[in-house]
């Protein structure tokens, strides 16, 4: 990705306006990094500072805090959709212009979300939002890849990434101390300044890539794809609530299958189909993305039910639930450094092995939580599970790219991207039927309701182990730089294997 501009300034701001070539110095390449990095913090914080206030957006709406998930299931759901459709854009029409679209998306859709006064106009704001962020995140990472020179990339990967880390830790504590001062609408309308000043940042240092002929795009697929995978959600979702009567659930989840057996079909034939499932033929990359799934399909439901375990079955402030839950953030931040040694030192399958196991007891452990549980005690808890989790995914993010060839890399990515959007809608869709069934008829949400729901989204992500201890035990040894034993499970198992 180069600029074409010979590096004037113009007064005006235009997104087909040339920004300054950059220098190919480590300045340079930290500037563009941290200028989009700056406009996809405001996405990580929205995100987790939306979970902070579910309980009061739901006394707000005057609805079940049940129902609440829709807010986080209908953002996810936008991001499955869409993201596909991300990188040919990009190609397209421009990294840049698509990135500065998708943050005007983005923003508008956060400005409707505080002027929202019902729980059906805060959904259709989070769609918009949604579709902002799936063409964000993405092709900001086209942007630091196509500008930074190879020896260079790890490094501005590393500020690339920080949002990642930075987002979950900020999020929480900001929603609650603006939640304790101001009222529910100023979590989405903090994302404008954020957003103009991360725009700003994307002008002034990030160059302008000339647009790609990139042929036909799969309209068909991706129609298919989207019908398919929102039908999916859309019965995860109303399941066990009376959202939608029975035979409305049945077409719609009769219209996804037949949605998804065409796009089978029809991706066959197709040269670059919008979701590539040939990639599923790679014994590491199937394992990372079944197992990465169930683990989503878990762990995917801790944002939501922590909220309302803490808030309303407990009858904790914002602030002081947000306290708590900050220490997942703390570990997912603190993992990160270990992750590396402990792939050297163990390889993907034990290390995968060990973290899932862990992640599941420790994702089943709030449901045990009382008043009398110190807040010690919580953190702790919340601390090394943020610590697992993020060791797990990790090893399985790594693992997913060993096998598959580097012309497929980009498609591999879309393909992970969109099975890990479906995994967290989904899980937010399970852990609220769990908790609903729970909690019964018209009862109300005491500490005990929430043990099940947490013992059963435990269950769920634990059924990735099996996955896992299917890999042989020097999958990915030449990534993770551990030596290779003499024989390989799969040579020890004989032909037959």
């Amino acid at each position: 990705m180069r600029s074409t501009a010979g590096g004037r300034k113009s007064p005006g701001v235009s997104i087909d306006q040339p920004a300054p070539s950059p220098d190919k110095s480590v300045r340079g390449t930290r500037l563009i990094s941290l200028a989009v990095a700056s406009a996809l913090l405001m996405e990580f914080i929205d995100s987790t500072a939306l979970s902070t206030a579910l309980p009061t957006l739901a006394r707000a709406f005057s609805v079940d805090p049940i129902h609440l998930k829709l807010a986080l299931t209908s953002y996810i759901l936008a991001l499955a959709v869409f993201t596909p459709a991300s990188g040919w854009a990009a190609e397209r029409f421009g990294a840049r212009r698509v990135f500065m679209t998708a943050m005007v998306v983005f923003l508008a859709g956060s400005a409707l979300c505080g002027l929202s006064r019902n729980l059906e106009a805060l959904v259709a704001s989070r769609i918009l939002q949604g579709i902002g962020g799936a063409m964000m995140t993405p092709v900001a990472r086209l942007i630091v890849v196509g500008s930074t020179p190879k020896d260079k990339l790890i490094r501005a990967m590393g500020w690339f990434t920080m949002p990642a880390l930075i987002g979950p830790l900020i999020g929480p504590p900001l929603a609650g101390l603006v939640l304790s001062v101001a009222d529910w609408p100023w979590i989405f309308y903090l994302n404008l300044p954020i957003g103009l000043l991360g725009m700003t940042a994307v002008m002034r240092f990030v160059p302008r890539s000339p647009p790609t002929e990139m042929g036909r795009f799969d309209t068909a697929g991706f129609l298919l794809s989207a019908v398919a995978i929102s039908g999916l959600v859309v019965v995860a979702e109303t399941a066990g609530l009376s959202l939608l009567p029975w035979w409305g659930q049945a077409a719609v989840l009769t219209l996804a299958l037949a949605s998804g057996w065409l796009y089978l079909r029809l991706a066959k034939a197709t040269a670059k189909p919008i979701l590539d499932l040939s990639l599923l033929k790679h014994r590491t990359f199937r394992a990372s993305l079944l197992g990465g799934t169930l683990v989503r399909l878990g762990i995917g439901a801790s944002p939501f039910l922590m909220p309302l375990l803490l808030q309303v079955a407990l009858g904790w402030s914002p602030l002081k639930a947000s306290a708590v839950t900050l220490g997942t953030g703390v570990g997912v931040l603190i993992a990160r450094p270990f992750a590396a040694a402990g792939l050297r030192r163990f390889g993907f399958r034990t290390s995968l092995a060990v973290f899932v196991t862990l992640t599941a007891a420790l994702t089943a452990a709030p449901g045990f939580f009382t008043l009398a549980t110190p807040m010690a005690v919580m953190t702790g808890v919340l601390f090394l599970g943020g610590f697992c989790r993020s060791n797990q995914f990790i090893a399985a993010n790594t693992i997913a790219y060993a096998d598959v060839p580097q012309a497929k890399v980009a498609s591999a990515s879309t393909l992970s991207a969109v099975a890990q959007q479906v995994g967290l809608a989904l899980g937010v869709s399970f852990g609220g039927l769990m908790l609903h069934l729970a909690r019964g008829h018209g009862a109300h949400l005491t500490p005990d309701r929430f043990t099940w729901p947490f013992v059963a989204i435990g269950v769920v992500t634990l059924l990735a182990l099996p996955v896992y201890l299917r890999l042989d035990r020097d999958a990915g040894s030449e990534i993770s730089g551990r030596v290779r034993s003499t024989l390989s499970q799969r040579e020890r198992e004989g032909p037959a294997a």
